[in-house]
């Protein structure tokens, strides 16, 4: 059954780029996996040189052929069902769909196998479809810069493989950081990789600050926003972000099954600081 790649965002966001990427990686790498059992050869698995084929429609493209440009709700709607009856008629092991997908109804429509966000612009060239955008709650991946080979490499060895992003289990052994990131920083983002390599995952927790001692001048959906958008194209699904009170002293009894400790980095590291970011985004103190 063939399997479809939805690839969605703003226009400019670079789609078309990775799904040229991706196709690309799918073909050239697809034969050194392996492959359910209806491609083998009496029920056991036989290596071959088998390369797996992909289709690839893109929404103007789509759009030629029917000349309809007509972007009102009803219009993308429509855009929509048209791009899922061509990636159901496909008989190639992948199709590939490149369009906005502004809507939930259009990405329901669709009903993907597997969905990758590129969310690399804040705006896009028009301004309605900037307007009726709604960001998905909902995908396997999220592309945050335009480097369509680095992530048609990454994407394109998770789906040969099949292989989905971890979901966050609550009752694995897990690492806390306790913070304002205001702002999140290349700083945090070191703490965070050092952190989840003691147990696979993290739970961030975010003191609700805004406007406390006359700074910290991000509201808590901004903090969140920056933490995923830095941390989801890698590790989306190793972590959560908790939203707790404006906390100021742990602690702790004896034999409490936990530890803590200080983490110490070099000085490159060290010397970054969120006061100063905060002053070069003029955000004062």
């Amino acid at each position: 059954m063939t399997k479809k790649i939805l690839i969605m965002g703003l226009p400019g966001a670079g789609k078309t780029f990775l799904a040229t990427a991706l196709k690309k990686y799918i073909e050239e790498n697809s034969g050194i996996h392996h492959f359910p059992m209806d491609r083998a050869v009496n029920m056991e698995y036989v290596p071959h040189d088998y390369k797996c084929s992909v289709d690839w429609f893109n929404a103007d493209e789509i759009r030629k052929r029917f000349n309809d440009w007509d972007f009102s709700r009803e219009g993308r709607i429509r855009q929509s069902l048209r791009m899922a009856e061509f990636a159901l008629k496909c008989t190639s092991d992948f199709v590939i769909c490149d369009f906005v997908a502004p809507l939930v109804e259009m990405r329901n429509n669709f009903k993907a196998d597997w969905t990758i966000w590129v969310d690399t612009i804040d705006q896009g060239r028009f301004d309605d479809t900037n307007k009726a955008f709604i960001p998905p709650d909902v995908y396997d991946f999220r592309v945050t810069e335009q480097n369509a080979d680095k992530w048609a490499e990454f994407i394109g060895q998770h789906i040969l493989d099949n292989r989905r992003r971890p979901v966050f289990d609550w009752k694995k052994e897990t690492v806390q950081m306790l913070g304002r990131w205001q702002p999140w920083h290349a700083g945090h983002r070191a703490l965070f990789e050092r952190l989840i390599a003691k147990t696979g995952q993290v739970v961030i927790q975010v003191r609700d600050v805004q406007g406390w001692q006359g700074s910290n001048p991000f509201a808590i959906d901004q903090v969140k926003g920056f933490i995923k958008r830095d941390l989801d194209p890698i590790y989306q699904g190793q972590y959560e972000i908790q939203v707790v009170p404006n906390i100021v002293h742990i602690g702790w009894g004896r034999g409490v099954g936990y530890t803590s400790g200080e983490e110490t980095f070099d000085e490159s590291i060290t010397q970054i600081s969120a006061t100063n970011i905060r002053k070069e985004m003029n955000l004062g103190k």
